[in-house]
């Protein structure tokens, strides 16, 4: 990956940057509160490939250009084709390889990942949000699920996401109700990590990053991979999927570095390797 890529489309861009080891992603669109284009969707996608691939990061960090964090996908945008009337079936061909595989990636990415929300997280930008492994907000940004009040039903996994978040009676409430939930309510319900005064947010996310880029990488992503399974799994199936991880985490450097820091009683400085 190179050390800054931009990908702009007519009307907005992914902007991607390198600060030491954290991935820093931005959605710059900000005369649409960032709504994402069908070629920023793909900008994403393939940033977050690349990362996956990319020895040298340990933390992904994703923010909005302006006063908003991301109001969804820009549906004129994805249907202006010029072609007339789509195919039938067109969105089921569609989706899973843009909005969809952006939610997988985040989610399953093996490094951290930290969003940073203000103003609006609206649809697919709210689902993006909650998908990250922690989401900063501040108190007074809005969390919206609104499919059903555009007469659709709801899509890039909130329909996943939310009810392990938060339950089945608050999931109903925003998807079913479309009702909108505030920052500090959202750390309130444990939709995401933490809710912040406006002028904190940037910190309290520099905090988290430093954090995570200065911790075991290769433990943390196999620690985010077992949480993830275990979601589905059963006790004896996490149980032997802990022991799998185990052994590879015991085979890196950063293990041999923790053993060493507790034996000198120090603070240990993990490589990330």
């Amino acid at each position: 990956m190179s050390h800054e890529a931009e990908t702009a489309t007519a009307d907005g861009s992914v902007t991607v940057t390198r600060a030491g080891a954290v991935l820093e992603i931005t959605l710059d669109r900000p005369s649409r509160r960032n709504s994402l284009t069908p070629l920023m969707i793909e900008s994403l996608i393939d940033t977050l490939t690349d990362a996956a691939r990319d020895d040298s990061l340990r933390a992904i960090h994703i923010r909005g250009a302006g006063n908003d964090f991301c109001s969804g996908s820009d549906w004129v945008a994805a249907n202006r084709t010029g072609t007339g009337r789509p195919r039938t079936g067109d969105l089921v061909r569609r989706v899973p390889h843009g909005a969809h595989r952006v939610i997988e990636l985040i989610h399953t990415i093996q490094l951290p990942v930290v969003c940073s929300v203000r103003g609006w997280a609206v649809g697919l930008g709210c689902n993006l949000a909650l998908a990250a492994d922690f989401t900063v907000a501040t108190a007074d940004a809005t969390f919206w699920e609104p499919f059903v009040d555009r007469g659709f039903s709801p899509d890039s996994g909130s329909t996943w996401l939310v009810p392990r978040l938060v339950g089945l009676a608050r999931a109903r409430r925003m998807l079913l109700l479309a009702e909108k939930i505030s920052g500090s309510e959202a750390a309130d319900w444990g939709l995401i990590h933490h809710a912040v005064a406006p002028a904190e947010l940037d910190d309290t996310a520099e905090r988290l990053l430093a954090l995570l880029a200065g911790g075991a990488t290769v433990a943390i992503g196999l620690a985010k991979q077992a949480l993830q399974y275990g979601q589905r799994a059963t006790l004896a199936e996490s149980l032997n999927q802990e022991l799998l991880n185990l052994e590879l985490t015991c085979r890196t450097n950063d293990f041999k570095e923790g053993l060493a820091a507790f034996r000198e009683r120090r603070a240990p400085n993990f490589d990330g390797r």
